[in-house]
């Protein structure tokens, strides 16, 4: 579990319509069982590293997954490599998913 507490997904609705990266680290088989979110950019937890590698480490980033298991390492890891801005879903892909129909 993520040292991060998750944030409500009406937080993180707020974030990404300020600007915020929000990015997808469900496997293929979740976005194919569930959906997507138009504009998130998926990446495996695997290539967290070297996705990263090009990211501003001030920039503020929302991670989910379909459970915060899933999102809160790729959290943790991030915070541990100097990311100040990095935040993940309670609720994960399902309340992301219904915050954003619900406001769209």
């Amino acid at each position: 579990m993520s040292e991060k507490t998750p944030i409500a997904a009406a937080e993180a609705r707020e974030l990404i319509a300020s600007g915020a990266r929000l990015i997808d680290v469900r496997s293929a088989e979740g976005r194919a069982a569930s959906g997507e979110i138009a504009d998130a950019t998926v990446v495996a937890k695997t290539g967290i590293e070297q996705f990263a590698e090009g990211l501003d480490r001030d920039e503020e980033i929302v991670v989910f997954c379909g459970t915060t298991a899933g999102s809160g390492p790729v959290v943790d890891w991030l915070d541990d490599h100097g990311f100040t801005n990095v935040q993940h879903v309670e609720g994960g892909y399902s309340a992301l998913a219904d915050e954003l129909e619900a406001h769209s």
